[in-house]
């Protein structure tokens, strides 16, 4: 029955019928809803019901307490399972036993919690024992349930239980669980419920009813575990959607050699390539698999032993690919040589193997090329842009393992997550090594470049996390001998220490002694076709920030339509004048500036050359200065002393002068269009090499398009005065040099007073462009350099749904810039508007821009592509509203 209140929390299934379909993910769940489409289908799955996230939603909002009516409706379903098996839940002589798993409706792999074989007791292992005449395998099924069990629901440390069955097997002189005979698992089950009692004070539950209750609690409540509460902010899965709880019948994949437990893809999810993949353990539950504890057979492998099922997977996994028009992962279970399946969902997969299914699945005209474009999320393309090995250098190969996750690192090794966090924290690049990972290790795979475990297969929980973060990963590398106290790992006679060097090939599954030289990736093929129907649906523009020809050479490479931020300052701190820049800023008198300005024009000019050049057709706006001048003075005695030297002047007088420019709130201070205004020189020397690097280009029949942007603008008159010495200084330029060339002049609009004055400043601004980091900081009242001690307290608690120096906070800064855009084009309806912050390859920032009108984003070069994409989901989002 539903609740008083008519309500339906529950919801059954079985083979053939359901009451729910696969597009009931909200209410479901994935695994719920999967399993639901899949008996539909009439596809062989154990029968069980369905426990709503509407009930875990009221579970959490109420206390942790069940709505009303949910344990009549809990009774009613386990009371129709129990028909459908003819078992009976907690009978002694015939017992029906269940697995109780989560299932939210965004896939959360390993995050959330299960708990097998529930309804074992001491009693009802007689049963099972009479049932099937396999008193090793009950008891093999009822040490894994007290080991779930007291860590799922009680949270007794699973090591001790752990350290318990190792000790037991070197004291058998076996190496496997299954070489564990009946009598050594009576003992194991003795000494896991003493180990429960300890650590409880409690004897182990007996009640079955009782043990589902506390589970279905404990599922509820893993969706606020630490590890699901990361996994979520990791991939922006919101706060409140909640788990769905899975109750289903138990079918054995323990219970002999004629038994066994897999997982499988119907497509590789490492390279995207049409070959039906999979894993499988004989005579093990699915736990053992993900483990990688024992080394598992492939599918063609399983089908010498298992040939009918095999080729009953086979078939299962075709069809269901057909149905849902894309790549699955599937769990399954053989009972005494009969198949069932367990689990059918999008499976996980790497950026390169979205892409090529995405493409393989246009041509094999099962998708049209907009769902193509939209199966591939546009964070997932920050895995394509990694680094891979120099095919030139020399290595040293140390050992190998499978190439679990694509793409190469380098750093130093670590031996636990806590210290991967800590040396990530360090500005250093971490190695993980572990003997395989477990959802706690989720924060430091996270810290990490990349990830090497002795055991484990492709599916390991290893594989799967690092190819869904996009990191390098090289699993199951097993001739690794590991000494985690130590801190050191040896292979045949080399020892590698906590700190050494090391460098991973997930690509090839190589393990590299030492640091390597890695090379940049090129995109071609099969993204560059997913990329260019992307452009053909998406409105935004996309530009680059870079401040080198290199750069700019970088993002032309990967689709950039123009520069939309080229930082003069960084052009600064090159060797070759930073001299020159710090004898102007010292300088005390306008003569003594004018020779330190001299020197630098002509740097000036042909680092404007470069990128114009290399940008030639596409815009490039190029910020004049705007940091305060003292980021650029010397900070040590020998570099003061040096100065003082070229200048000749003592270092007391240019000490004097570090003192005297020094600000108690530089961000707030001094830069910007006040120094433009202040020591207007500095700008006119800059805009004078912008100018005359462009004559000179046009003269050599290269369209450079300079746009020169006034940064920290907020008073209309400011952008006036600026303005006025651009245009002055352009018309010398074109008259010394005889050459026309348009000028253009916008400004940033980075400060609250630009937006809300935003149609004043317009009536002198030819563009704007949102410098989104600092007017983040000067709406939120936050230092993007110090916030980062309490932003993720925030973010944790829910005072702000992400990092707003990550993803646009659109309620705040958002409002801002909303206003900006009316006001700014109430006064010019065509005015260009783009944004110039790193939000700019932000996939959630994009959306917002394209929703609001901006023309444009701008954003490193590495990634133009994530932006793309990214403005063709938000083109497409608001196509399919």
């Amino acid at each position: 029955m539903a609740s008083k209140k008519g309500k339906k929390y529950v919801f059954f299934f079985r083979p053939g019928k359901a009451e729910g379909k696969g597009n009931n993910k909200n209410l479901l769940g994935g695994k719920g809803a999967g399993l639901a489409e899949m008996c539909n289908l009439g596809i062989p799955v154990p029968s069980g019901f369905t426990i709503s996230t509407e009930a875990c939603i009221y579970y959490f909002k109420n206390g942790n307490k069940w709505p009303v009516g949910l344990q009549q409706e809990v009774d009613k379903n386990m009371a129709k399972l129990e028909s459908g098996m003819g078992a009976r839940f907690g009978d002694r002589d015939n017992p029906l036993l269940v697995s109780v798993r989560s299932g939210a409706r965004a896939s959360m792999p390993g995050m959330m919690d299960t708990v097998l074989n529930l309804g074992l007791n001491d009693k009802t292992i007689a049963g099972l024992i009479k049932r099937t005449d396999n008193p090793r395998f009950v008891y093999d099924s009822y040490r894994r349930f007290i080991h779930m069990f007291s860590d799922v629901v009680l949270g007794v440390e699973k090591a001790l239980f752990e350290k318990e069955l190792s000790a037991l097997k070197q004291a058998k002189g076996v190496d496997l669980d299954m070489q564990l005979d009946a009598d050594a698992l009576i003992h194991l089950c003795e000494r896991y419920k003493e180990i429960f009692k300890a650590h409880t004070g409690k004897e182990f539950p007996q009640d079955p009813k009782k043990q589902l209750q506390m589970a279905i609690n404990a599922v509820f409540g893993s969706w606020n575990n630490k590890r699901a509460k990361d996994y979520r902010r990791l991939y922006n899965i919101p706060e409140d959607w909640g788990t769905a709880v899975n109750v289903q019948a138990m079918v054995f994949g323990n219970s002999g050699d004629k038994s066994g437990t897999g997982v499988a893809f119907t497509r590789s999810p490492s390279t995207g390539e049409n070959v039906f993949f999979g894993e499988f353990l004989v005579n093990a539950q699915g736990e053992d698999v993900v483990a990688g504890i024992r080394t598992p057979l492939s599918i063609d492998g399983m089908g010498k032993t298992f040939p009918q099922a095999a080729d009953k997977l086979r078939a299962i996994a075709k069809r269901l690919e057909n149905h849902y028009r894309d790549m699955l992962d599937l769990e399954f279970t053989i009972q005494e040589e009969t198949l069932y399946m367990l689990q059918s969902r999008v499976g996980k997969r790497t950026a390169a193997s979205a892409i090529k299914i995405a493409h393989d699945m246009v041509q094999e005209k099962r998708i049209k090329r907009e769902e193509a474009v939209l199966r591939i999320h546009p964070s997932q393309i920050d895995q394509l842009l990694h680094k891979t090995i120099d095919p030139k250098a020399t290595l040293e190969v140390l050992t190998t393992g499978l190439p679990a996750s694509p793409g190469a690192a380098v750093g130093r090794v670590v031996f636990s997550s806590e210290e991967a966090i800590e040396l990530h924290a360090k500005g250093e690049p971490a190695l993980l090594v572990r003997y395989e990972t477990s959802p706690e290790d989720l924060a430091g795979m996270s810290a990490s470049e990349g990830i090497l475990t002795v055991h484990g297969g492709m599916t390991s929980h290893a594989a799967v996390v690092a190819r869904g973060m996009g990191k390098c990963c090289v699993a199951g590398a097993g001739e690794i001998e590991m000494d985690e106290e130590d801190k050191t790992f040896s292979v045949k006679g080399v020892t590698v220490r906590a700190g050494d060097w090391l460098t991973l090939d997930g690509s090839a599954g190589r393990v590299i002694l030492g640091s390597t030289d890695l090379v940049s990736p090129t995109l071609t093929g099969e993204f560059g076709t997913i990329m260019q129907w992307a452009d053909k649906f998406r409105r935004l523009k996309i530009r680059a920030n870079a401040d080198t020809p290199e750069d700019a050479t970088l993002a032309r490479k990967f689709g950039a339509e123009g520069i939309g931020l080229c930082r003069t300052e960084h052009m600064f701190f090159a060797e070759d004048r930073i001299l020159a820049v710090r004898q102007m800023i010292v300088s005390d008198t306008d003569d003594q500036r004018a020779v330190a300005l001299q020197k630098l024009l002509p740097m000036q000019k042909n680092d404007f050359i470069g990128i114009l050049e290399a940008m030639q057709g596409l815009p490039v706006t190029i910020r004049l200065l705007d940091p305060p001048l003292h980021e650029f003075l010397p900070k040590t005695k020998a570099s003061i002393e040096k100065v003082a030297e070229e200048m000749g002047i003592s270092a007391d007088a240019v000490e004097r002068r570090v003192e005297a420019l020094s600000e108690a709130n530089p961000m707030l201070g001094h830069r910007g269009c006040r120094l433009g205004i202040t020591l207007s020189a500095i700008y006119e020397m800059q805009v004078r090499a912008i100018f005359e690097a462009t004559a000179e280009l046009k003269k050599r029949k290269v369209d450079a398009r300079p746009e020169v942007m006034i940064p920290l603008v907020g008073i209309k008159k400011e952008l006036e005065i600026c303005k006025e010495m651009v245009i002055r200084v352009g018309k010398e330029v074109q008259k010394a040099e005889g050459v026309k060339f348009p000028i253009e002049v916008g400004t940033m609009i980075e400060l609250p007073r630009a937006c809300l004055v935003a149609d004043q400043i317009a009536e002198e601004a030819e563009f704007f462009s949102f410098g989104t980091n600092d007017l983040t900081q000067t709406t939120l009242g936050l230092s993007r350099d110090d916030a980062g001690s309490f932003l993720p307290h925030y973010v944790e608690r829910g005072i702000l749904p992400y990092d707003p120096f990550a993803s646009i906070d659109e309620e705040g800064v958002g409002s801002l810039m909303k206003l900006g855009i009316q006001k700014g084009r109430k006064v010019k309806p065509k005015l260009k508007i783009g944004i110039c912050g790193e939000h700019g390859g932000d996939p959630r920032s994009v959306s917002f821009c394209h929703a609001v009108g901006l023309n444009y984003v701008s954003c490193s070069p590495y990634r133009v592509p994530i932006a793309r994409l990214a403005a063709a989901h938000a083109a497409l989002g608001e196509k399919r509203k």
